[in-house]
């Protein structure tokens, strides 16, 4: 037998696996770190978070990610060279933080890694032509299980798409397993670049399982404080805070075909950008307005895709929403979003033991583990959700 697939079967049949958990969202922020154990699979899962950190991108290396990222027209020798240089960026983070972390590679059993998403393509229409659901992210898991000696399971995504589905959002299989509650209806809120969320119904509820992405995240406000601002975001939403929303511009940006789609449904920064602002500020007659206002209005398209989502899914039935991403430290969002749900209580996911800033992370560590360990999900009922097992092997020689 190959000794590195033997080392895996070994793994496979651990009492728990150490397994470090990588995520870089839409936001292009940083690479977040979790470090976890992992006891059993499925519904027997026993997960603990060791320890886990975010790293900071370089401005210049960011710059080369956005170079790539979410644009119908690139170099594709851009598109080779970066499929590399991430996955070698990653790898240094990876090996500087176990370092720091006195944590010795060898004792690691494996490397998750999501890798970054520089386009996603659900029901693709190129030149009148129709195309099966795609989706794409780079940063490859060859270049990191041989730079950190880790075997890497990474391209979760792809699975997901060959099985039917739209290669996101993945968070559904670890929400599923660490967090259902057979005494209240939770939704599981990610407010990244683009917002998700899983609704997870109570035992004995009749309404199914759901998981879908509903609209923009921080996005949007990120692109415009970067163009307008040279600022990677809006510090606490202390910007947006100042401004009024504007009716007309909020009712243009509304119009957007995407709010109008069935659940589940994704979506990306492929649809939601700058442009998609400046068509809907020149269509509405609101080329004038302050920064502020824009801000404020673009707040206002984040929470309403949000909150009509979770009112249309739930039925309005009670539910806690526990929240996560970015958006969870955008505090004017979290203000607007709870006016507009007054009945729907909103809590960090720190309350249930995840911290919020590590909870991708740590998934695509659960992830991984199924994949090893694990069998293919079978969910009470499947609403768009495949049952499988995701992500493919590295090893490192």
């Amino acid at each position: 037998m190959n000794p590195q697939v033997e080392k895996l079967y070994i793994l496979s049949k651990k009492q728990s696996r150490l397994i470090l958990g990588l995520m870089s969202g839409t936001s292009l922020d940083g690479l977040d770190l979790a470090l976890c154990e992992i006891k059993g699979y499925g519904i027997h899962t026993k997960l603990s978070i060791l320890r886990y950190e975010t790293v900071d991108f370089e401005a210049s290396f960011r710059e080369e990610i956005k170079s790539i990222f979410a644009k119908e027209i690139v170099s594709l020798k851009m598109v080779s060279a970066m499929n590399a240089a991430i996955a070698i960026t990653h790898s240094k983070t990876i090996n500087k933080t176990l370092e720091k972390w006195n944590v010795n590679p060898s004792d690691v059993d494996l490397i998750a890694s999501h890798g970054q998403t520089i386009f996603h393509a659900p029901n693709a229409s190129i030149d009148g032509k129709k195309y099966a659901n795609s989706t794409l992210q780079i940063g490859d898991g060859d270049h990191i299980a041989v730079l950190t000696g880790i075997i890497t399971i990474s391209d979760f995504r792809q699975k997901h798409v060959a099985a039917g589905g739209e290669g996101a959002p993945l968070v559904v299989y670890g929400d599923y397993l660490l967090f259902s509650d057979p005494h209240e209806n939770r939704i599981m809120l990610n407010i990244g670049g683009i917002s998700n969320f899983t609704f997870l119904p109570k035992q004995e509820c009749e309404k199914e399982l759901i998981s879908t992405d509903v609209g923009p995240g921080n996005t949007l406000l990120n692109q415009y404080m970067k163009h307008y601002f040279d600022m990677p975001y809006d510090q606490d939403g202390k910007l947006a805070a100042k401004g009024t929303v504007n009716t007309d511009l909020l009712e243009t940006l509304k119009k957007h075909p995407f709010f109008k789609e069935l659940f589940p449904k994704t979506t990306g920064p492929e649809e939601f950008n700058l442009d998609f602002i400046f068509a809907a500020k020149s269509s509405s007659g609101t080329e004038h307005i302050t920064h502020e206002d824009c801000l404020a209005t673009l707040v206002a398209l984040t929470t309403h895709g949000i909150a009509s989502a979770i009112k249309w899914i739930s039925k309005e039935e009670p539910a806690s929403i526990y929240l996560s991403g970015g958006g969870l430290h955008n505090f004017t969002m979290v203000e607007k979003l709870q006016q507009e749900l007054p009945n729907y209580p909103v809590n960090s996911t720190e309350v249930l033991g995840m911290p919020p800033d590590a909870k991708e992370a740590v998934l695509f560590a659960l992830l991984a583990n199924e994949t090893v360990a694990g069998a293919p999900l079978n969910f009470p009922k499947e609403n768009g959700i495949p049952a499988l097992c995701m992500g493919k092997i590295s090893f490192p020689s």
